[in-house]
């Protein structure tokens, strides 16, 4: 119980520092459009290449080193950008706080798929996840009216640094070290279309998080209830989402149609109504939770080591958090919103095509 307790808060506090900067991206990139995506994707570029290496080395090592020295990362980036807010230290920051957030959530999804109770783990853990990134967002857009455009940062700094001093009391892993079956090359072969349909489903709420900022013009506490209303949606989908989690491939088929139908009606939706806004975004995070959800108790029903396994689930969101949105940066600024937002929302129901590509296949259970 202290382990989960533990890793729940981590990963609250890692992604409210995370997204503790996206209502004020405007003012740390001088609203440069394509700044804004670059400080916003260096976080899981930083991630990106973390994720696979400490998937693996939590297998090998144990996890709960990972976990705290992913939380000193995050705890430090905060400080740094605190201390030096300027467009290219705050770019090299986030860089540091997504090698922090690779080296955590890694390995503690390694843990949490390893438990014989993943299902509502998994569920708890992503509810958490995007809790933190709900309360990021609101925590921001209330502060800075009053403290400035590093209040939120502060305030998700400090909550990070009790969630590192928390993690240096946990000891062991609960289970020992495992060992590896296979490559990882061999996985990603295997599960290619799987893996892929985890960079663009979860990379595409990053597009339209990266974007609005600048598409809209809404101020900072505006854009704050806009976006968390994704998160709070991925919150309550996910705890509901283990009960549906019979054929994880037919529900990330359905969840890419629906997603890519209101990735292109968010780009309409502000010239309509705020409900359309707040629609739109609580159906793309509603069935990113089940995506998700569905990706994750699949890979954990697998014979695959779970550390390399994890470690691959997150390089590819991270890959799909860190380039979505700067590819998309571009085509905005080259092309107009509209292209941006018409080219993610095709990536993102072409996915329902290629997962059926997938020779994903449960393992057949062993007779008695």
């Amino acid at each position: 119980m202290k382990q989960r307790l533990a890793l729940l808060l981590g990963v609250f506090s890692v992604m409210a520092l995370s997204n503790a900067i996206v209502p004020v991206l405007p003012a740390f990139a001088e609203a440069e459009v394509w700044l804004q995506s670059a400080i916003y994707s260096a976080y899981f570029v930083g991630s990106f290449l973390t994720v696979l290496p400490a998937g693996v080395l939590s297998d090998r090592i144990g996890r709960m080193p990972l976990v705290k020295t992913g939380l000193l990362c995050t705890w430090v980036s905060g400080i740094l950008i605190v201390l030096f807010p300027g467009a290219l230290p705050v770019f090299f920051a986030r860089g540091l706080e997504g090698i922090g957030g690779g080296l955590f959530v890694a390995s503690a999804l390694s843990w949490v798929n390893s438990r014989p109770d993943h299902k509502r783990l998994s569920g708890y853990f992503i509810g958490a996840l995007n809790l933190g990134l709900v309360v990021g967002l609101l925590g921001t857009g209330w502060l800075e009216q009053t403290v400035g455009i590093t209040g939120g940062v502060m305030l998700f700094t400090a909550i990070s640094f009790v969630s590192f001093l928390l993690s240096l009391f946990l000891r062991g892993d609960g289970g020992a070290p495992q060992q590896m079956t296979g490559d990882v090359a061999h996985m990603v072969k295997d599960y290619l279309w799987l893996y892929l349909s985890a960079v663009v489903l979860v990379g595409v709420t990053g597009v339209v998080t990266a974007l609005y900022p600048e598409f809209t013009g809404e101020s900072a506490a505006v854009l704050s209830i806009q976006i968390g209303t994704m998160h709070t949606a991925t919150i309550v989908t996910s705890l509901i989402a283990p009960a549906f989690m019979n054929r994880p491939v037919p529900t990330i088929r359905i969840a890419a149609v629906v997603m890519g139908a209101a990735v292109l009606g968010s780009f309409f939706a502000p010239s309509m109504s705020t409900l359309a806004v707040f629609l739109m975004f609580a159906t793309i995070g509603g069935l990113s939770g089940f995506a998700i959800n569905a990706q994750l108790v699949f890979l954990a029903e697998t014979r695959l080591p779970q550390g390399a396994a994890m470690g691959l689930f997150n390089t590819s969101t991270y890959a799909g958090l860190a380039l979505m949105p700067f590819f998309a940066g571009l085509v905005a600024q080259l092309a107009g919103f509209g292209a941006a937002f018409a080219v993610s929302a095709a990536a993102t129901a072409t996915m329902a095509l290629t997962i059926g590509w997938c020779a994903c296949r449960l393992p057949v259970p062993e007779s008695p």
